[in-house]
């Protein structure tokens, strides 16, 4: 990871001082210099063997019917398939760690792979995405397409055109970018695209309801703020969870289904949640993580 990605723009550095209190101490500002992360800290939401610490909704099936077998475990990857499908029939489907996250940084490293799934729609070639503060799977409807959720759009090329990755999509959604509201579905991200069946490596930095930033490959390529609830582009839900205008501070982690087959050879996180009530700390973690990842 380069070092600019995890502390670059003002964005954060702001963050760091107003998403908490402020203590004056200078002593905790000395401690923070020398804090240090080490692997054991990191939480293995994939453990390369099951899919037992996940839960499992497609839509149009009851909670944890793997439909089709659809999220499997092969050769050690979690993978999405479709072969046992005779056509895709918009079931859309999504796999739910077990336990939310408010503030963490997520890794995860993925490749589209093989024929996307008979009757797929077009714009869901070589598409997948993970869901950052997403509702709980069991509070999603039996026939809801996505849940209320932010989404790292995981894209990869046609062959021929340019096709960013780790873009934003905001499923019954809005953010902050700059100091506007950002309410269209989808938006591109500065990533460079990447084509074939390569392993690609995607990051989110996320601290609560205050920012999110999106890391492709070492380099930072979306930013934005203030994660709530709002908009479209989400069908069959319960009223009842869309609170229009309520900040997400915390949800669950899920992993798309969208037609085409994807996998995942690495999804892990660090928790950031304990250093969030102070910012020197936080960021000595933050470049803590930067240096060892850079190596």
């Amino acid at each position: 990871m380069k070092i600019k990605a995890l502390l670059s723009t003002g964005l954060l550095g702001a963050c760091l001082l107003s998403c908490t209190s402020q203590n004056n101490q200078t002593q905790d500002e000395n401690i923070a210099q020398n804090e240090t992360v080490s692997q054991e800290e990191w939480v293995q939401l994939f453990n390369g063997k099951d899919l037992d610490d996940w839960d499992i909704k497609i839509r149009g099936h009851a909670l944890n019917e793997n439909y089709g077998n659809t999220f499997r475990v092969e050769d050690g990857n979690l993978v999405v398939r479709y072969d046992q499908y005779k056509s895709f029939d918009n079931q859309y489907g999504h796999i739910f760690y077990k336990e939310p996250y408010s503030a963490y940084l997520l890794v995860m490293e993925y490749r589209f792979t093989g024929d996307q799934a008979t009757d797929g729609p077009g714009w869901a070639l070589r598409n997948s995405g993970a869901m950052l503060h997403s509702q709980p799977a069991n509070t999603m409807g039996l026939d809801q397409d996505f849940p209320i959720s932010l989404e790292a759009q995981l894209l990869g090329g046609n062959g021929q055109d340019e096709r960013s990755t780790a873009n934003l999509c905001t499923p019954g959604t809005n953010v902050v970018m700059g100091d506007t509201l950002f309410t269209p579905h989808c938006i591109n991200s500065s990533s460079k695209t990447y084509h074939g069946d390569q392993w690609v490596r995607v990051e989110t930095l996320v601290l609560g309801d205050s920012l999110i930033k999106h890391i492709v490959e070492g380099d930072t390529v979306m930013v934005y703020q203030k994660p709530q609830i709002g908009g479209g582009s989400v069908s069959n839900h319960d009223p009842a969870v869309k609170k229009d205008g309520q900040l997400l501070k915390e949800g669950y982690i899920s992993l798309q289904s969208e037609s085409h087959p994807v996998e995942f050879r690495k999804v892990e996180l660090f928790n950031l949640e304990e250093y969030m009530d102070d910012p020197q700390k936080l960021k000595s973690v933050l470049n803590d993580l930067q240096n060892r990842q850079a190596h």
